[in-house]
């Protein structure tokens, strides 16, 4: 069973979106989408700095539309489950026909408009732990005053909060923790500082029309399979107040019959953490087009249709 996935902010970097902006109609798909959110996709997704992209306004549409067009560039396919990381779940709501592209795009634009202004209330962000045992990191981060924001498998977790706390946690990290390493990301998200972004996507989630999901769509706060498209959206507006449970994803692939996973582009982190999860499940990662060959022939071997 093919396992579809999107990853989450942070797997951004300048010029990702030129070499998918050359596939046939890609550059025309995303001019519309630009237009319909007010936001020039094109330009920073190839010509902008790092700096700029990793401007939660602007990241979060830039992932969600380079995600929908590499997706959309592996064909008609039907995989047995999707799932996506963080802001990626908006782009796994897409695949799932769950919201049509322009809806997702306009949601995601919403959404990181509001987290940008949530994050502008107080100096936050997020770093990851490398090694030690995640119950002994989650308490050490607990009395640091930080949240795990991600658990995310494979012995990995990201610690969320105000900079003074994270500072806090490079100068004492848990036992076994070999490295902190911070984020590119502009905020302390999936975590109580989220708090105001609730309620602004709560109201622009009021406008849409979901559909139920047309393959199984797996969802972050739980790890949980999500049968209507109203509970896929009602999810999407609280998960950005609470942690993402990728490990618990991943456990659910594995129930499911996972053989094999694809990420969309900027593929790289998610079947990273599968690797490790995951043994004996094959995975690839969309960078560029010259991956859709192979990602096609996985397809062919492992998806329903």
């Amino acid at each position: 069973m093919l396992v579809l996935v999107a990853p989450g902010q942070g797997a951004q970097t300048p010029g990702f979106l030129t070499p998918w902006l050359e596939l046939p109609g890609a550059a025309d798909r995303v001019a519309a989408w630009s237009d319909a959110i007010g936001l020039d996709l094109a330009h920073y997704g190839t010509q902008a700095d790092a700096d700029a992209i990793r401007d939660t306004a602007v990241a979060q549409p830039l992932l969600v539309a380079a995600g929908i067009l590499s997706g959309a560039a592996l064909g008609d396919i039907l995989p047995g489950a999707v799932a996506g990381h963080s802001v990626g779940e908006i782009t796994a709501a897409a695949f799932a026909g769950v919201l049509d592209d322009t809806a997702a795009l306009t949601l995601v634009r919403k959404r990181g408009l509001a987290m940008a202004d949530a994050a502008a209330i107080t100096e936050t962000g997020m770093s990851a732990l490398l090694g030690g045992d995640p119950e002994v990191s989650t308490a050490h981060l607990e009395r640091l005053g930080l949240t795990a924001a991600n658990v995310n498998g494979a012995g990995q977790i990201v610690a969320a909060g105000t900079l003074e706390q994270l500072a806090a946690l490079n100068e004492d990290k848990p036992e076994g923790v070999r490295k902190v390493v911070p984020l590119k990301v502009a905020g302390a998200f999936h975590t109580h500082h989220m708090a105001p972004a609730v309620d602004a996507l709560a109201k622009a989630a009021a406008d849409l029309a979901p559909a139920d999901p047309k393959v199984t769509y797996v969802s972050n706060k739980d790890g949980r399979t999500v049968a209507t498209g109203a509970e896929v959206v009602e999810r999407l507006v609280g998960q950005v107040a609470n942690p993402v449970r990728w490990d618990l994803c991943m456990e659910t692939f594995k129930e499911l019959g996972a053989t094999a996973i694809i990420e969309v582009c900027p593929g790289g982190t998610l079947v990273g953490l599968a690797k490790r999860a995951l043994p004996g499940v094959q995975t690839l990662a969309l960078k560029t087009p010259d991956d859709l060959d192979a990602a096609r022939a996985l397809i062919t071997e492992h998806a329903q249709a």
